[in-house]
């Protein structure tokens, strides 16, 4: 319909109705405790899993003694980081953290997270902020901890934020731009886009938007507007005018070069700006997202199921490659001419398309299981074949070397989860044992390499054995690469995958098993 899309209605919404969720009956639906029941196990896999857990009290405590409050810590220079990523927004690092401290049972250090959320995080701010970090990170991180505790202030400090984030639909398709002012928050309509309230990265071509980063907005969105009782959310995200259906809608009419989708669209045409195609940054996690909305709607959202298939189908034809070493890979796609390379960020895949098997027929399960395991087999190669035993940003399957990062400013290796992800979804779903060394040979050579005096940080080289540390702890190694290897010495019910799926910032949201409306009657 041609209704203005209007924004947020203006003035914090302190007025908002008494909350339409019932948080009793949603932890009653969960099929598994949330931290599982702990059944006997061996002692390496407890010691192991212990391990990853001082790991991310050290991990905590140097950030919380030299940059609480800060996005980052500093290790080496002992300071914090703030960064222009979230446009003013502060404590990045302990929104990323609550979740993974409460499910490690670091209760004292979960309390004094809480502490900084409930008196020092201010929301109102102003300043350039990603529209997909400021998802991932703080909504995701908030709503995870919401729902995995009860406590009130995640949930309202996710609406609060959300509110603020409306405003980076209003363009002409309601493709979001990718870049939201978190101030000045005046109404504006379709017919006049309020000026300076979103535009796009200076570097992405010619003011397209980013598929990776509107196409990462589906799940939190949703929970939003759960929690909310406000359907704007769902919405934005999704088939209305109004936004994260509408933006399916947009997908779905533009013609997919050979059934793949380039990584840059324009918000204001709706077409791709240039075909340039990746299973990495700029396009990773648009794919994930798709199966985990099916799996987030208890499998009824059957359009992302069959967006998902058909990707992967596409990928697969056009962009799954073997080298001459035997090894699987997913290379890049630009204009139809193939870059045999692999980003760090793409070895999430692994992990993503054994989740998918489970679900496909019985004839493609097996194939994408294997499929799966290759991918897997390969990142792991690229930590393997490296002298720190971590894996580089990118590597190439070309001039005889495969696995490997050819360039140096491919070598460096920032605390990354994505490999490890991997190792969790194919434990999760096969329970072979190498997975788990996998992981455990991952903390070896992150306590050998990364960790310092006051924290971890990322290095510059994976290829040298007296690596150059980048000064950086990442708040996704807090987040995520921790999480990840914790979970992978669990035992299967903790964050169980029939109960939750993991946003791409590894902050789990409940699958949607029946609907927790408090009152009947509420729309």
């Amino acid at each position: 319909g041609a209704e203005p899309a209007s924004a947020a209605p203006a003035a914090a919404r302190d007025t908002r109705p008494p909350s339409h969720f019932d948080y009793e009956r949603f932890r009653q639906s969960l099929r598994h405790p949330v931290r599982g029941r702990r059944p006997p196990e061996d002692p390496e896999t407890r010691t192991r899993r212990m391990k990853v857990k001082e790991m991310m009290k050290f991990a905590w405590d140097n950030y919380k003694q030299y940059a609480l409050g800060k996005n980052e810590l500093r290790p080496l220079s002992k300071n914090g980081h703030i960064g222009n990523m979230f446009g003013g927004l502060r404590g990045a690092t302990v929104v990323d953290a609550l979740d993974t401290l409460y499910i490690m049972e670091l209760e004292e250090e979960f309390q004094e997270a809480k502490k900084w959320v409930e008196k020092s995080f201010d929301l109102n701010v102003n300043g350039e902020a990603s529209l997909f970090e400021v998802n991932i990170r703080y909504i995701g991180g908030l709503l995870a901890a919401y729902y995995l505790t009860g406590e009130e202030v995640f949930k309202n400090k996710a609406l609060e934020l959300g509110e603020k984030l409306l405003p980076a639909f209003n363009t002409p398709t309601g493709i979001p731009r990718g870049v939201i002012n978190l101030g000045r928050q005046e109404t504006c309509s379709f017919f006049s886009p309020c000026s300076g309230m979103s535009w796009s990265w200076g570097w992405a071509s010619a003011g397209s938007s980013i598929l990776a980063e509107f196409g990462t907005l589906h799940l939190e969105f949703l929970h939003l507007s759960e929690l909310s009782g406000n359907p704007v959310f769902a919405e934005k995200a999704s088939s209305s005018h109004l936004g994260v259906m509408n933006i399916r809608k947009v997908l779905n009419k533009v013609e997919k070069p050979q059934g793949l989708y380039p990584n840059f669209l324009s918000p204001v045409t709706g077409n791709w700006v240039q075909h340039h195609v990746s299973i990495g940054g700029l396009g990773d996690s648009f794919y994930e997202y798709l199966i985990k909305s099916w799996l987030m709607s208890d499998k009824k959202d059957s359009e992302a199921k069959k967006m998902y298939d058909d990707a992967l189908e596409a990928i697969e034809k056009h962009l799954v490659k073997k080298s001459a070493g035997g090894l699987t890979y997913i290379a890049e796609w630009r204009g139809g001419i193939l870059d045999h390379k692999m980003g760090h960020l793409a070895c999430f895949s692994g992990g993503m398309i054994a989740l998918g098997a489970e679900h496909a027929g019985e004839e493609k399960k097996q194939h994408y299981m294997d499929l799966a395991a290759e991918i897997t087999h390969t990142c792991h190669e690229s930590y393997a074949r490296s002298d720190t035993k971590l894996g580089p940003e990118a590597f190439r399957f070309d001039a005889g070397s495969e696995a490997m990062a050819t360039r140096l400013s491919e070598r460096y290796y920032i605390l990354r989860p994505e490999v490890v992800e991997s190792y969790l979804y194919l434990w999760r779903l096969t329970h072979e044992p190498k997975y788990r060394q996998w992981g455990w040979e991952a903390v070896k050579a992150l306590e050998k390499h990364c960790r310092v005096e006051a924290g971890f940080s990322g290095i510059r080289d994976v290829y040298s054995t007296t690596p150059i540390h980048d000064n950086m702890q990442q708040s996704f190694f807090l987040a995520e690469t921790l999480k990840y290897l914790y979970l992978l010495f669990c035992e299967d019910d903790v964050l169980s995958l029939d109960d939750w799926v993991f946003n791409t910032e590894a902050h789990p949201l409940p699958i949607n098993h029946t609907n927790f409306k408090a009152k009947a009657g509420v729309q």
